[in-house]
């Protein structure tokens, strides 16, 4: 398991470069790294149109920055993949709708998938 894979699994929070740093809850699923913005969600100004973002993932045990890497942005086709979206949902804390979170965030949230790249 690299420190990427690793770091994703330990920590349930990043951190993203958008317009400013975002602290943003995610989950790690099929090698990549899963979060839900928009709507009634965690608020990451134009993550969905990017290319690609840059994200920071801290130690759990220290808070000392582990890892920085570019990923993939891609708006996941929330309807194709159940799974993921079911895997979001569970981790989802303090959902006041934990029942109909697939249903709301269908409605009016993006679910986008970061692909960790390797260094040019």
């Amino acid at each position: 398991m690299g420190v990427i894979e690793e770091g994703a699994r330990k920590s349930g929070v990043l951190w993203l470069s958008l317009d400013r740093q975002r602290l943003a809850w995610h989950v790690w699923h099929d090698g990549a790294i899963y979060l839900v913005t928009g709507g009634d969600e965690q608020d990451l100004p134009r993550l969905a149109e990017a290319e690609r973002v840059q994200v920071t993932l801290r130690s759990k045990d220290n808070g000392a920055r582990l890892v920085v890497f570019d990923a993939a942005v891609e708006v996941v086709d929330q309807a194709a993949s159940p799974e993921a979206v079911a895997v979001l949902a569970k981790e989802r804390l303090n959902a006041p709708d934990a029942a109909g979170l697939p249903e709301r965030w269908a409605a009016a949230c993006t679910v986008v998938r970061l692909t960790p790249q390797e260094p040019a």
